[in-house]
């Protein structure tokens, strides 16, 4: 069992292999709903086989494979269970108008980090 798994484009996923964290590499949204649905144990792959999920605690999600399986994500999170789920930025940077992992902590906890 992991306790995070990443599902990003390729250099991201690569960079988190090095310090040890696995991961799917994604470049569309059947790939992204594929590989989400791997990582939380929903649905099943091409051949029929459901999905066990991975067991990880933290499912990182770059905010672009987020935007494909918005939709997903936010039935899974209301549903309250694990993986949690985080978003970080894209490699080329956060998106704008997104508020930062600063922010979010800051407006849910109302103290300043």
């Amino acid at each position: 069992m992991a306790d995070f798994f990443v599902v990003a484009e390729e250099e991201i996923v690569l960079a988190f292999r090095m310090v040890g964290v696995d991961g799917r590499a994604v470049s569309g949204r059947e790939d992204a709903l594929d590989a989400f649905r791997y990582a939380t144990g929903r649905g099943a792959d091409p051949s029929g086989r459901p999905y066990e999920g991975i067991g990880a605690k933290v499912l990182v999600l770059t905010e672009d494979v987020a935007d494909m399986v918005e939709a997903e994500s936010l039935e899974w999170q209301l549903g309250g269970g694990f993986p949690l789920i985080v978003e970080i930025p894209a490699q080329g940077g956060p998106k704008p108008g997104r508020k930062g992992l600063v922010d979010l902590v800051r407006e849910a906890v109302g103290v300043g980090i």
